[in-house]
């Protein structure tokens, strides 16, 4: 089996060094594919290093391209490793339903290939389902599909302990929060940020902005263009970033004007200055409770 593979090939390089995927199957009787299916896992696992020349490095594909395990291969594991076992028992249980043979190839795929450890995957599962509740409402279950991708993406920020995951986990809830308080801020309701302006409100946030630096850099949008567009805030909002600014204060003096100044042709400006102060207002509240 793969686990008989990953043990020979492990020891294979520690007598041997340096990784050849061709030497290593001749030496220890595996097919190429074999061998190199478990030296990625040993890249993942930082028990091993890329070979030598950089065509030769192992990268992770793209998700569609990870491995079709056969419902033998599934029935077989599920019997013997235990830690698979548990696996399919706790999602099962949060998900709340039998899964699927697709599902559970998935799942196999997640716990054999990416070889997230079963308590990250329990974390990772229960990661799924409090962002779709979060997004969607109570009821609403992330598919294995879903799980998946976000299992690529742990097993590509190397999120393979708990500590990792419970860190992850912590940091990914601050940042949505802080998303829901800029939401709240430019006074968009009933209905979730698209994933364009989502990278626009990550953005801002790693250039280290606050709400009310965001709402100056909004007000001044939607003075000079009618609306809230996107591409515009964000070019005010970069140029702050290039010279340094990144308060109200800041921004004011180095403009040598008031912020949220009223704008001479009022009628082109669909945001007044009563209006900034009623989303200001609103922001507020939520963020206090």
């Amino acid at each position: 089996g793969q686990g008989i593979v990953f043990a020979l090939l492990y020891i294979w390089l520690d007598l041997n060094g340096e990784f050849n995927a061709d030497r290593a199957a001749r030496e220890l009787c595996r097919t190429e594919a074999e061998i190199k299916n478990a030296h990625e896992k040993l890249l993942r696992m930082g028990l091993s290093r890329p070979a030598a020349r950089p065509e030769q490095e192992i990268k992770l594909p793209p998700a569609e391209e990870l491995p079709e395990y056969t419902s033998a291969d599934i029935v077989r594991r599920s019997k013997e490793d235990s830690g698979f076992q548990a696996v399919i028992a706790q999602a099962q249980h949060k998900l709340g339903r039998v899964l699927s043979t697709a599902e559970l190839k998935t799942l196999f795929g997640i716990y054999d290939y990416l070889a997230l450890p079963a308590d990250v995957i329990f974390m990772l599962i229960g990661y799924c389902i409090d962002v779709f509740t979060e997004k969607y409402g109570p009821g609403r279950l992330p598919s294995m599909r879903s799980i998946e991708k976000e299992a690529y993406s742990w097993a590509n920020k190397e999120i393979l302990t708990l500590e990792q995951a419970e860190e992850y986990i912590k940091k990914a809830a601050e940042r949505r929060t802080k998303q829901g308080e800029v939401k709240t801020a430019l006074g968009i309701t009933g209905r979730q940020l698209t994933p364009t302006e989502t990278r626009y409100i990550n953005s801002w946030l790693d250039m280290g902005f606050d709400i009310d630096t965001l709402l100056e850099a909004y007000d001044r949008t939607v003075t000079n263009t009618g609306s809230l567009k996107w591409g515009y805030m964000n070019k005010i909002v970069t140029s702050w970033h290039e010279k340094g600014l990144h308060t109200v204060d800041e921004v004011a003096k180095h403009d040598k004007r008031p912020a949220s100044v009223k704008p001479a042709n009022e009628h082109k400006s669909q945001v007044s200055s009563d209006e900034l102060e009623r989303l200001r207002s609103i922001y507020k509240k939520v963020k206090n409770g």
